[in-house]
């Protein structure tokens, strides 16, 4: 099985041919990054604009890359929900036209989904099956605009449940705004990544809390240390050279040690052996080499995507897309974009007892 993947959730124009079994034919990325540097975060209507300029042409390189024609495809997937509702819709009418036309099966697929899966896409022969989770795993998805953890017992919405999310700011959301603050740039995370290496984390401890520490929760909140690094700031002005290496050390593993943690202590209340990494968090240097050192301690199996499959990509939506045609289910032309995801949330935003 041979199935298209259309990826316009945010801000990169996506597209891949990927197989049921994981394989990636193509896998074309058309990032945004540069339009929306000098707002310092994602403008929807600009990201919906370029999305409708840059859709069908990186749906075509797909298809060239791959050596395939729409004919030839099994069916066209795309992402619905979650996500920005206009930059959505691009995806989903360049799908619905492109599965009308070619007389092809149309899917829709949660976003979230896509990534807790990403795990078990092979790019160029990678991984090989054993390098990849068996059911059940307990999954931590960091991104710029979610933050949760999940037990995943199989590929269906059904089967996925959240053990705890952030009640405020997403975990990357909280890079990109503290990088704000230290002048650093959009989007924040590589930066803070690259310059906490060279820091000391000690140096400057006093200048950020722990990130929501008790220990009986599964739930985050970045809003504190976000805030914390503003009064910093306000009090002693931008740091600059060790000294801001020192606080974006100190900011990234107070934020690190909460996610790995929280993932940890997760995996071992259920009873689960086996952890996955999911979304562009994933991507951070510092989260995986402590998630990695932590599993190691407690025996459990860590599993960490490619970078190319963390950040948003088709090919994830691809491959969740087959998933769901190989178990017989199909969506049809009425399928309207949602912002929110279909997988139930037991936190609930913002503060007040629990």
């Amino acid at each position: 099985m041979r199935v298209l993947g259309i990826e316009t959730s945010c801000d990169e124009t996506a597209a891949a041919v990927v197989t049921e079994e994981g394989d990636v034919l193509s896998d074309v990325v058309r990032s945004q990054v540069a339009l929306h540097a000098p707002y310092g975060g994602v403008v929807p209507e600009v990201a919906a604009r370029d999305h409708a300029r840059a859709v069908v042409p990186v749906v075509r390189e797909a298809l060239a890359r791959a050596g395939v024609a729409a004919a030839d495809l099994d069916g066209v997937a795309v992402t619905s929900r979650p996500g920005l509702a206009g930059a959505l819709l691009v995806g989903l009418q360049t799908a619905k036209g492109l599965a009308w036309a070619a007389g092809k099966p149309l899917v829709g697929v949660d976003h979230l989904v896509g990534h807790l899966l990403a795990v078990f896409l092979r790019r160029d022969g990678a991984p090989a099956p054993e390098e990849r989770p068996a059911f059940p795993y307990v999954a931590l998805l960091a991104s710029g605009g979610h933050t949760a953890i999940y037990r995943v017992d199989g590929p269906s919405l059904g089967a996925i449940r959240e053990l705890g999310a952030t009640r405020d700011d997403a975990a990357g959301e909280a890079f990109d705004k503290v990088a704000k603050l230290l002048g650093l740039g959009y989007p924040g995370g590589p930066v803070v990544d690259r310059l906490a290496a060279e820091g000391d984390a000690a140096a400057a401890a006093e200048a950020v809390p722990a990130v929501m520490a008790r220990k009986e929760s599964l739930e985050f909140s970045f809003s504190g240390i976000k805030s914390a690094v503003a009064r910093h700031v306000a009090k002693r002005g931008r740091p600059e050279g060790q000294a801001l290496n020192d606080l974006c050390a100190a900011f990234q593993g107070a934020v690190v040690d909460a996610l790995v943690q929280k993932t940890v202590r997760a995996a071992r209340s259920e009873g689960v052996e086996r952890v996955v990494l999911a979304g562009g968090v994933a991507a951070n240097r510092g989260l995986r080499a402590k998630m990695a050192a932590a599993c190691a301690r407690r025996g459990l199996a860590l599993f960490v995507p490619p970078f190319a499959s963390c950040t948003d990509n088709g090919a994830m939506i691809a491959y969740a897309g087959a998933l769901r045609l190989a178990a017989g289910e199909r969506d049809t032309l009425d399928l309207a974009p949602e912002t929110r995801t279909a997988l139930p949330r037991v936190t609930r935003k913002g503060g007040g007892a629990r």
